[in-house]
């Protein structure tokens, strides 16, 4: 098993396609972080993030004046003047104007860990199958099994590698842009039953990353089994990116049924238990845990019966 990874890992990083997209992604994180430095960065010097906060608190009490103010909105802009009131009592600085901003900032950009890895794992067993190379691993004494799983194995090991690029370059470039100062700074949040507490932020951080890495690893196994199914690279990349980018406007339209719960889009953002608004009232990280799981073990069901009842053609 451990040589069929390797050799699946070989195929990865021999392509030229695999550094351009990994040089992209580093392109990208450099370009997001500089211009959000440009833009506001620069601001906040200082003991001046306390001025921000006061302002932005005088802001809120005028939004919250207007009586067409949806429920949600005031709950946010209470929430927000809450968190101020409390990094001022408390003398915490803002992470505005610090690393720790933009940082948190790129947990984002986990999107585009997904869109790379997805399509390098949509051209997997279909490129095999449409170039022939199939057979030459076949024809080895490993069951297709093994060659299945190794493959999957792979393209996580991939996906880890660009998490680790992307946390490695947001530290770096954001240190150097903002200084490494404030790093025992807290992450102040407020948890769904309106308690403000404080939290490690590198811990917090770490646990942005990996959670927004479960969403990728489910994107990931499902354009592994549309690859696996149909043999067609274009219809794993368009499928799994289509759906990446349709979930959210699935689930706002559908977020009134209480069934759309068990939707797969529903349940990939764990990070919505790190700031307690789950999608619906009632959710919990255990439910979530516990629907991701049966989707993965469907999605990974179907690639096995799919890659090993099907004859290759000669």
């Amino acid at each position: 098993m451990v040589n069929l990874v390797l050799n699946e890992n070989m195929k990865i990083y021999r392509r030229v396609r695999t550094w351009i997209l990994v040089g992209l992604m580093a392109a990208f994180v450099l370009f997001v972080n500089f211009i959000e430095w440009h833009s506001d960065g620069k601001q906040a010097k200082g003991e001046g993030w306390r001025s921000e906060l006061k302002q932005e608190n005088r802001q809120y009490r005028e939004i919250l004046k207007q009586p067409k103010l949806g429920e949600e909105d005031r709950a946010f802009y209470q929430e927000q003047m809450a968190l101020n009131h409390y990094h001022l009592d408390h003398d915490i600085r803002s992470t505005d104007g610090t690393m720790w901003d933009g940082v948190n900032g790129s947990a984002s950009l986990m999107i585009v860990i997904t869109i790379f890895v997805i399509i390098i794992v949509s051209d997997s067993v279909a490129g095999e199958f449409s170039s022939g190379t199939i057979k030459l691993l076949l024809i080895r004494p490993a069951s297709r099994v093994k060659i299945l799983v190794s493959k999957y194995i792979s393209f996580l090991l991939f996906g880890l590698l660009l998490l680790i690029t992307l946390f490695v370059i947001s530290i770096v470039v954001n240190g150097i842009l903002y200084g490494f100062g404030y790093m025992d700074l807290p992450l102040v949040s407020m948890t769904a039953d309106g308690q403000i507490v404080e939290r490690n932020m590198v811990i917090n951080l770490w646990k942005t990353y990996m959670l927004n890495g479960i969403s990728t690893i489910m994107y990931v196994t499902m354009a592994f089994m549309i690859s696996s199914a149909f043999r067609s690279s274009a219809m794993a990349i368009g499928f799994s990116i289509g759906a990446l980018f349709a979930g959210n406007i699935v689930l706002e339209a559908l977020q009134r049924f209480v069934w759309s719960k068990y939707l797969l889009f529903a349940n990939t953002d764990l990070t919505q238990y790190l700031d307690g608004h789950p999608f619906q009232e009632g959710m919990t990280l255990s439910f979530s845990i516990t629907v991701l799981v049966f989707y993965f073990l469907v999605f990974n069901l179907i690639s096995w019966l799919l890659f090993t009842r099907r004859d290759v053609a000669a």
